[in-house]
């Protein structure tokens, strides 16, 4: 009997721990969430710890199991893994925002204006600007230098266009780049017009341009950075891919990084660039919890609304006219020779029918006996019918649905009606590859991720053209589309492991809608706001 006492003290210990509740960081709850698991399964409440996903369930029992520091109730809102935009372009974003905005302008009167209000404003020894679409003027044709040099005989002026693949500049930009109506660049083009240069640059022709812009020092990029991060959470993206960045910037991403300057996850391509290739396939993949450099970022032709993406017959449009490659098959295929040897991946921006078979084929050879390489095509815009069949999970699509959108008006045009068969082809892709990884290819296109969900289910623009939407037939499912975002661009960036859903050991970054885009009417999807945006447990973005 002298026994009992301790006996019960040891039942009554081992009753209170077993009854003591898990410490925990975080506990989401009240919330409809798409976990986007194998079974495309759903939860009402998850458990963060150390910055990842301890476990999923119901709010009773996890409430009952846990004893979270701190609690965020969802209000019944749907929640969703953190964003991954697959192709997008997070420096020049931020760098655009220092220069003249010309996105959405109307005509190239209102482009003068923009650019004479910004200089009005700051003075600039060098005007850079970002955004016109000529194909989005009532006068669809390139414009001309000659009121550009009216306005600044002086100053040097380079506008880029909106897709980044052709640029207008003045005068004296030309004379202080050394270009006249006799340069001839492989991979690029002047357009000149009675025997003189337009200002008009395409692709390759524009690199002498941007060796004579004035150097900006690295707090200029880390503010860049920083603001597109901003915005970038704003919509709740959580990682980024950087379709092409140089070692410079990279290194600079990194030390913000590091120093929680930035919180952004972000895929970084390197750029193609004999030093980058020199020192990145030399080194090896660089992995940090937010930093993914193990790809890198090649050219092979130019843009559809410039007409320099490489096509296998002329332009429905122009006559005698097939585009350009800016690196030519014969390097892509030593390229890939090289990039495969490192272990590394190749991403490839390809638009035009000719292009992307030249980068299929050079991928079929350099990863011949490889199973889980994960190649991309970026954008596959424009494929003829039976290149189809080089797609599989080696070689995957990675595709922007607001391309179609903001196509659709003059793509058939350009190609003709036979050849727009295999373009903007995302279920035809998906149907091959088995999956698809989704983008913006901001800021070519917007940053907001619901409009890259509607575009790839309704494909229809934001005033809900076409009625019936474009070339139904290659739509993806609601589910498909979100996958593209989470779970699949995840797997394109060799990270399906740690992120892409809410599963238990993944980061815990994810994000707040205000409305359910599984479910909501069609045309409701591209008001979808942005409640919160978590990283790492962490709320990096929130509506008060």
């Amino acid at each position: 009997m002298k026994y009992i006492p301790s006996l019960l003290l040891i039942v009554c210990c081992l009753f209170s721990c077993s009854s003591e509740k898990i410490p925990a960081d975080l506990l989401v709850t009240n919330a409809t969430v798409y976990t986007i698991d194998d079974s495309f399964g759903m939860a009402e409440a998850f458990v963060v710890k150390d910055g990842k996903i301890l476990e999923t369930g119901t709010a009773n029992s996890l409430s009952e199991k846990y004893k979270p520091t701190e609690t965020f109730d969802a209000d019944g809102n749907v929640v969703l893994p953190g964003l991954i935009d697959a192709h997008a372009h997070l420096l020049n974003l931020g760098v655009t925002l220092q220069q003249v905005n010309l996105v959405g302008t109307k005509s190239y009167r209102e482009v003068l204006e923009r650019v004479v209000q910004f200089q009005n404003e700051k003075k600039s020894e060098f005007i850079l600007g970002r955004g016109w679409d000529q194909n989005d003027w009532e006068v669809k044709e390139f414009p001309t230098k000659k009121e550009l040099d009216s306005l600044f005989p002086d100053t040097p002026v380079a506008l880029r266009r909106i897709d980044g693949h052709a640029m207008l500049c003045n005068s004296k930009a030309l004379e202080m780049a050394g270009i006249t109506s006799e340069t001839k660049m492989p991979g690029g083009e002047v357009i000149v017009d009675n025997g003189e240069p337009t200002g008009v640059l395409i692709d390759a022709a524009m690199r002498p341009v941007g060796e004579i812009i004035p150097e900006e020092d690295a707090e200029f990029y880390a503010k860049a950075f920083t603001d597109a991060e901003n915005i970038c959470f704003s919509h709740g993206l959580t990682t980024v891919n950087d379709a092409g960045l140089s070692r410079e910037a990279i290194e600079l991403l990194d030390s913000l990084q590091q120093t929680d300057e930035m919180k952004i996850r972000v895929y970084a391509m390197a750029a193609n660039y004999p030093e980058n290739l020199d020192h990145f396939l030399s080194n090896g993949i660089v992995k940090t919890e937010r930093l993914n450099v193990r790809s890198v970022k090649v050219y092979a032709d130019g843009a559809l609304g410039s007409r320099g993406a490489a096509m296998k017959a002329p332009y429905s449009d122009q006559a005698g006219h097939f585009g350009l490659m800016i690196t030519t098959e014969a390097q892509l295929d030593s390229l890939a020779q090289r990039i495969a040897a490192a272990g590394y991946q190749m991403n490839t921006h390809a638009i035009g029918d000719s292009a992307n078979v030249a980068v299929l084929r050079s991928y079929s050879k350099a990863l011949e006996g490889k199973t889980d390489a994960r190649w991309k095509v970026e954008h596959a815009q424009v494929i003829d019918l039976p290149d189809f069949d080089y797609f599989s999970m080696n070689i995957i699509p990675s595709v922007q649905p607001t391309h179609a959108t903001s196509d659709m008006y003059w793509a058939e045009d350009r190609v003709g009606p036979d050849r727009i068969k295999g373009a903007y082809a995302f279920k035809t892709l998906l149907n091959q590859a088995g999956i698809v990884a989704l983008g913006t290819d901001f800021p070519v296109e917007k940053v907001n991720p619901m409009h890259t969900f509607y575009a790839a289910v309704a494909r229809k623009d934001l005033d809900n053209y076409p009625e019936g939407g474009y070339r139904m037939e290659e739509a993806l499912s609601r589910q498909e589309a979100l996958k593209g975002m989470t779970i699949w661009a995840a797997f394109s960036n060799f990270e399906e492991k740690e992120k892409g859903s809410i599963e238990v050991g993944k980061f815990a970054d994810f994000v707040v809608l205000d409305r359910d885009i599984m479910k909501v009417q069609e045309d409701s999807i591209p008001g979808t706001k942005v409640l919160a945006t978590f990283v790492n447990g962490e709320k990096v973005f929130g509506v008060d």
